[in-house]
């Protein structure tokens, strides 16, 4: 093609072929934006080009096609599909190879092999394209200019299809504010057979049989709120359905079967009084609709690299006071439902965590088969289906940016006898996985990850473990963990050697379930084929979160604050260990055990610190902590020094490096090494820091703020909500002083 795609000014003339609702709101869409400077309108009703141009929806009436066609830059086929193929048909002698074709049509196999019954191949001017936009309501009558503003359009280009006219066709829908999509033909058919065409079809059907019956009227008459949002569909336009139902026919039959088979399985729940079926069908479904935009990242109905920038603006000075007790510990909430899927019977969790990514976790094992209820107020119970009997999930497993969900998972799912995928958001997609992939393959698993070993991971199900012993070359509970989990099922024994103590939650859990697991030193045994007995899991506070208090507490002078239920675990508490060694005034009461995790109450005062070298023994018991210790080392007097924590490079960010960019935009003297950092401490300004989407780096720089000159602004903090759901509230309570608002678009 030779058409000018800088796009730099509005095109000449765009023909609407087919003036209803569709058509005549693109029209209107084309002439409110100012994206062409003549829109004609051409249709086998003189009536309806009569009513658009008193309606002001065209400019031009031209009922004659190739005079209507011939040198426009667009045309818009908005008429039925059933009509595509000869309209094209009437059209071909009046196309030079200029002018762009596009259609609407919401069956896209269909009307690609119309083009090539027309032509002998798809024309490179043609550009497949669906809006995911309408209403019950239909003709010229009901166009609006706003029909498909922040609405889903979807473009099935073929190999055929010229760059130029995909550029221009997705440069007019998304000049009238719509979301522009590409995607396979067979693929937009078949997801579109499942979420349009299969619910039309229903309504249609329900309210067809209702209307049958004697009692109709009746019916109809005490109809509630959901029947009427439900049925609302089957007012549509029936001969525009007809003609959908037909052309997709095969996907459509296909997922009618699949629809009927999943009636039959919660009919015969209800037949059965199956309470743990039918409760399972329906919290499956309640969480999948809750989740709808989450699930499906990544996919064809979500944007896939961008989110909402929540932007904190954490405002200088304050005080921490008061008492609290913050959200459950991360660690042990991913595990209790993974243990909980696990075990014969129903285990009871209280204070899970109702962050992203524990829900993460309890979503993936709810694809996984599991029923699951809650969590409600931290409350979840868990229908445990066995050690085998877990079910092939119907598509990837999502994680988001959860890496303790995917490590973990690796493991579990490696011993499992079907094939399953696991993949993450863009953050989730660039950690490495090698360091769980490389012991599993050891013990027989297949796993495939990309070639830099990062996600997606695919696992081949099937496949016979066998026990080993593994040195790990670096301290991670996540890698540990993995190669435990994956040794519940292989034959023999599996044991793993840290080089340094890592948070021991998996194997205090497994005992909890009574699965026999012993430590030898820094060595870790347990042997394959042992099966998990349901049990009541207590979530302590998670120490994770209590760190950021805890530092606020200990560099704002008059602080005073007391942090309830604290998870104390001996593999957790480095960052009581190195707050002491700086200074900080940390005491420990009511000491206690809930579930075999010790607990206790923290209380912290304010105390003048002073910057150290913190030992390396300390690293694997602080890892997650050291974004806020970086905060608290940048408030004492002198340097600190960490080394030794390379770990901190390949988390949700490279929290090194981060965080010595946000320091230094602080006015701080932060230097990153290449397993640490090396901070002189000294006065805090204001300023502009990124967090690039790190949760803990977000909620750091909002507590730096407690002793800083001026307000500190921190991007990207839409994350916070993986890990601490209640941060905000909770800030305030104490005595922070955070604001938080929406501001565009993140590509962070």
């Amino acid at each position: 093609m030779t058409r000018d795609t800088t796009l730099l000014r509005p095109m000449d003339r765009v023909v609407i072929v087919g003036l209803g609702l569709i058509g005549g709101s693109f029209a209107m869409g084309l002439k409110a934006h100012g994206l062409c400077h003549e829109v004609v309108g051409c249709s086998r009703s003189r009536s309806t080009l009569d009513r658009g141009l008193a309606l002001g929806v065209i400019d031009r009436a031209e009922p004659d096609i190739q005079a209507a066609v011939a040198g426009a830059d667009l045309v818009m086929l908005a008429a039925p599909i059933g009509a595509t193929e000869a309209l094209l048909k009437a059209m071909a002698p009046a196309l030079d190879g200029n002018t762009v074709v596009t259609d609407a049509g919401s069956v896209k196999g269909n009307v690609v092999a119309a083009a090539r019954a027309v032509f002998g191949k798809v024309p490179p001017w043609f550009v497949p394209g669906h809006p995911i936009a309408g209403s019950e309501r239909s003709g010229v009558e009901a166009a609006k200019a706003d029909l498909y503003v922040n609405h889903k359009v979807i473009l099935t280009p073929t190999p055929e299809t010229d760059p130029e006219a995909l550029n221009l066709v997705q440069h007019t829908w998304r000049g009238m504010g719509a979301d522009v999509l590409c995607m396979d033909v067979a693929q937009h058919d078949a997801v579109l057979a499942a979420t349009s065409h299969l619910p039309h079809l229903l309504a249609f059907s329900l309210v067809d049989t209702l209307s049958k019956e004697d009692e109709n009227q009746e019916i109809f008459r005490y109809a509630a709120g959901g029947f009427r949002d439900f049925t609302r569909i089957a007012s549509s336009d029936p001969t525009m359905w007809h003609d959908i139902f037909i052309a997709n026919r095969q996907s459509v039959l296909d997922v009618i079967g699949h629809f009927s088979r999943g009636l039959e399985v919660f009919k015969t729940a209800v037949e059965q009084e199956d309470s743990q079926a039918i409760l399972g069908i329906m919290t499956r479904a309640k969480v999948a609709r809750d989740h709808f935009t989450k699930m499906l990242a990544k996919r064809a109905y979500s944007k896939t690299m961008t989110e909402k920038n929540i932007v904190f603006t954490a405002h200088a000075g304050g005080a921490v006071k008061g008492s609290i007790r913050v959200p459950g510990d991360k660690s042990i909430s991913h595990r209790s439902i993974m243990m909980g899927s696990l075990a014969d019977g129903v285990t009871e969790v209280f204070g899970f965590l109702e962050g992203e990514d524990s829900l993460a976790t309890l979503q993936a094992f709810r694809d996984l088969g599991v029923t699951i209820e809650g969590p409600n107020n931290g409350h979840v119970k868990i229908y445990g289906v066995g050690m085998h009997g877990l079910l092939p999930p119907h598509g990837p497993l999502y994680l988001g940016n959860s890496g303790t969900s995917m490590r973990l998972l690796a493991g579990l799912l490696s011993a499992q006898n079907f094939d399953v995928e696991l993949t993450g958001d863009e953050s989730l997609s660039r950690r490495p996985m090698g360091r769980v992939t490389k012991p599993l393959a050891q013990m027989g698993a297949a796993i495939e990850s990309q070639e830099d070993g990062t996600p997606p991971l695919k696992i081949q199900g099937g496949q016979a473990l066998k026990g080993i012993h593994y040195d790990m070359p670096m301290a991670s509970a996540q890698v540990k963990s993995c190669i435990l989990l994956a040794g519940l099922y292989a034959e023999g024994a599996v044991s793993v050697t840290e080089p340094a103590p890592t948070r021991d939650h998996t194997e205090r859990m497994l005992r909890g379930f009574g699965y026999p697991v012993t430590s030898d030193g820094n060595k870790i045994t347990l042997i394959g084929g042992g099966g998990l007995t349901a049990t009541t899991i207590d979530v302590p506070a998670d120490i994770s979160s209590a760190t950021f208090f805890m530092v606020a507490a200990s560099i704002t002078p008059g602080s005073d604050l007391t942090l309830e239920h604290v998870g104390i675990n001996p593999t957790r508490i480095g960052v009581l260990n190195i707050l002491r060694a700086m200074g900080g005034k940390i005491e420990v009461h009511n000491e206690r055990e809930v579930g075999g995790e010790p607990v206790a109450d923290i209380r912290v005062q304010y105390a003048p610190l002073k910057g150290i070298h913190i030992p390396e023994d300390q690293v694997p018991l602080a890892i997650d902590e050291f974004p806020a210790l970086f905060v608290a080392a940048a408030c004492a007097e002198g340097t600190t020094v960490l080394t030794g924590a390379e770990e901190l490079r390949v988390k949700e960010s490279d929290r090194i490096q981060v965080m010595a960019d946000g320091l230094q935009a602080l006015g701080v003297k932060a230097d990153a090494t290449a397993d640490g950092i090396v901070i002189e401490g000294g006065p805090l300004g204001g300023g502009t820091v990124e967090s690039h989407g790190d949760h803990r780096i977000a909620m750091s720089f909002a507590v730096a703020a407690l002793r800083a000159e001026a307000d500190i602004t921190i991007n990207n903090c839409a994350n916070v909500a993986t890990s601490f759901p209640n941060f905000v509230e909770l800030s305030r309570k104490v005595g922070m002083k955070l604001d938080v608002a929406e501001v565009g678009e993140s590509h962070a």
